[in-house]
């Protein structure tokens, strides 16, 4: 475009059964203590159990999503960007806003990127994988992973453009293979744009399963499998959303089970050449749930 998810159902199940046997065996020490004792107790698990209920209740959701920025706009606005608290979970790079890395370093994005990363966000190099005749020659793209790292010292690689179908994998195979030797521990991202094959979900640490309008947002389908793989595995960006709209989107997305999430304002032919007008209020809404993870 790692965040950490819920624990395990079987986890939370084991978790409350050895509450409800300790809660138990308290409640049994205490059959010989003074009866203001065991309604003090009696009054207290009423509370907790109360503030348990309204934790789960509808519409109370505590997912914790992350930010993450296509950031096709100039260096300028990088400080501003890597400046949100806390800071996006990664932040792609496209200093020749084209198809990757360019033919020479750019000192200004390098100094961009290098805040980013002081700043706890991952820098995503972006490339391309598409090309008029189908898909990109591949000795391209992995020059452009040689040129971002060498370069701008990305920790992961943004794949676009990603077809998505079961044909073109041993290709996207072949490109994960080597991101990860250049990048050693590298997050790679992979944007198809929809759902796609699912033995694509085994290449990419995080894959863009929407890209589109806010109108288009509200109609897409989420298929079943989705809900197999952890959220952290998914990534939405939607695009030509009000400040209203961005809230409706926000919500919606974690009903589908995704991890990152970028909304804005912006239309156009690059709806990402500048941050959304909502910006803080987006990142302070993402970030509920969060805390402590």
């Amino acid at each position: 475009m790692s965040v950490t998810g819920s624990p395990p159902d079987s986890w939370q199940k084991t978790r409350r059964r050895l509450q409800r046997r300790d809660a138990r065996q308290r409640l049994r020490s205490l059959a010989t203590k003074p009866v203001t004792i065991v309604v003090i107790v009696v009054l207290l698990l009423g509370v907790a159990a109360g503030i348990t209920a309204k934790l789960r209740s509808p519409g109370v959701s505590s997912q914790c999503q992350r930010a993450f920025i296509p950031a096709y706009f100039p260096a300028s606005v990088w400080s501003q960007a890597a400046a949100a608290k806390p800071a996006p979970s990664a932040m792609i790079l496209n200093p020749a806003t084209g198809i990757g890395a360019g033919r020479a370093p750019d000192p200004a994005f390098q100094a961009a990127a290098r805040q980013a990363r002081d700043a706890g966000s991952a820098v995503l190099g972006y490339s391309s994988t598409s090309a008029a005749a189908g898909l990109r020659p591949i000795g391209q793209v992995e020059a452009d992973v040689r040129n971002y790292r060498a370069w701008y010292g990305a920790t992961g690689i943004f794949l676009d453009s990603v077809s998505g179908v079961s044909a073109d994998l041993p290709y996207y195979e072949q490109l994960a293979s080597y991101i990860r030797k250049i990048i050693p521990g590298a997050s790679i991202w992979l944007n198809p744009g929809i759902y796609p094959d699912q033995q694509y979900m085994s290449l990419g640490n995080v894959v863009v399963v929407f890209e589109g309008t806010y109108a288009q947002y509200r109609a897409a389908q989420v298929p079943g499998w989705a809900h197999n793989f952890p959220a952290t595995k998914f990534a939405n960006t939607i695009y030509a959303a009000t400040s209203a709209q961005a809230t409706s989107a926000i919500n919606l997305s974690r009903s589908r089970n995704t991890g990152y999430l970028y909304v804005t304002n912006l239309t156009g032919a690059n709806p990402y050449d500048a941050l959304p007008s909502y910006w803080s209020m987006e990142t302070a809404a993402l970030d509920t749930g969060c805390s402590g993870q």
